[in-house]
């Protein structure tokens, strides 16, 4: 049997260690006795593990100290409500990015609670660029932005500053957070659902800093208010205890192996691997403008007609998994983010070279 890569855009690959030390925990906890699913989230080993991947949360991004770091659930999604739930007023205006499927739900949300100005779209071309042109509001509370399109495949490699000078970045990283060095500085949120780069699906990181909140004259249910999720150190309700065990176990992982900026190195080399094999292979091209491709996903079609059924069936008999396109596009899409191995590209690299020729 070959060796199995996983491709998946998300849930996707964990480091075989996660998945060894999340295996142990599910039986027994540190010698505890009992499987960590049936502490009770109160218990000291279960407080003590959650401050720990706080604080990896910390160093790994260099977390300034006026930031709160927060563990929730709904993914994404629940975000795309509870930002401007929390952080726009029924008459301001906040700008917004469109640049995928991701980003147009955002909008779609915060439309209902405020004024929203879609300060550019790359709708027009299949979102297969990042539009360089961003036409802000003067008076804009916030600019929300998706840093990595998982669909489409494209990425911000720098982004724009408010204009308005007491406005603030938000940012949805659910799918290339701890993939790259960034200045949390730079943003009033940061949010990222886990189940692509930091763990399994069921809990949402927010970094979010204190002096944005608790500006905004509406009745914000309880358990949607930020603050109370920082007052109640994110145990508001019980959360999902196994979900963030995996994310400590992969961030102690990106930890030892040198953390976000040796990471990100690795992940230049295995999607210029990709990409140049995507461009020198003459049945396969890349929709994506080149200055925008997203070194988490990448999609490639077949440049004249092809049966892409044979070519899935090609790769999975050697071991490449989840390699359909998004259902919307179609085509093929490598996700490679930080747990995907190189040898799992080049072997997606030397499937694409002997189809090529059989």
């Amino acid at each position: 049997m070959p060796k199995i890569y996983n491709f998946s855009a998300g849930p996707a690959v964990l480091d075989s260690t996660v998945l060894e030390a999340t295996s142990k925990a599910a039986i027994d906890y540190q010698g505890h006795g009992i499987s960590l699913m049936e502490m009770s989230h109160r218990s000291k080993p279960v407080m003590d593990m959650v401050a720990e991947t706080e604080n990896l949360v910390r160093v790994l991004l260099q977390v300034p100290d006026q930031y709160y770091v927060l563990f929730l659930q709904g993914g994404a999604s629940l975000q795309f409500s509870m930002i401007p739930m929390n952080l726009l007023g029924e008459n301001q205006t906040a700008d917004y990015t469109d640049t995928g499927a991701w980003s147009a739900k955002a909008i779609k949300e915060a439309q209902l609670y405020g004024n929203v100005n879609v300060a550019c779209s790359s709708k027009e071309s299949v979102h297969n660029h990042i539009p360089k042109e961003v036409n802000q509001s003067e008076d804009a509370v916030y600019l929300h932005v998706t840093s990595n399109n998982t669909i489409y495949g494209t990425q911000w490699y720098s982004y724009p500053k408010p204009i308005n000078a007491d406005g603030y970045l938000v940012a949805d990283m659910s799918s290339d957070i701890f993939s790259r060095p960034i200045d949390v500085s730079q943003f009033g949120l940061i949010y990222a659902g886990a189940q692509k780069n930091m763990g399994p699906a069921g809990v949402t990181l927010v970094i979010i800093r204190s002096d944005i909140l608790g500006k905004v004259d509406r009745t914000i249910p309880t358990m949607m208010n930020y603050q109370t999720q920082i007052d109640k150190g994110s145990m508001f309700n019980t959360p999902p205890v196994m979900s963030i065990y995996a994310v400590n176990r992969t961030l102690s992982w990106l930890k030892e192996n040198g953390g976000v900026e040796a990471m990100a190195k690795k992940n230049e080399g295995k999607a210029k691997k990709l990409y140049d094999e995507i461009e020198q292979n003459p049945l396969f091209i890349s929709p994506v403008a080149i200055e925008d491709r997203s070194l988490m996903n990448v999609p490639f079609v077949f440049a004249d007609e092809g049966d892409e059924a044979d070519f899935l069936s090609f790769c999975d008999h050697r071991g490449l998994k989840t390699l359909k396109g998004h259902r919307s596009v179609g085509g093929f899409r490598a996700s490679i983010y930080n747990a995907m191995p190189e040898a799992g590209v080049d072997a997606l690299i030397q499937a694409m070279q002997e189809y090529q020729t059989s």
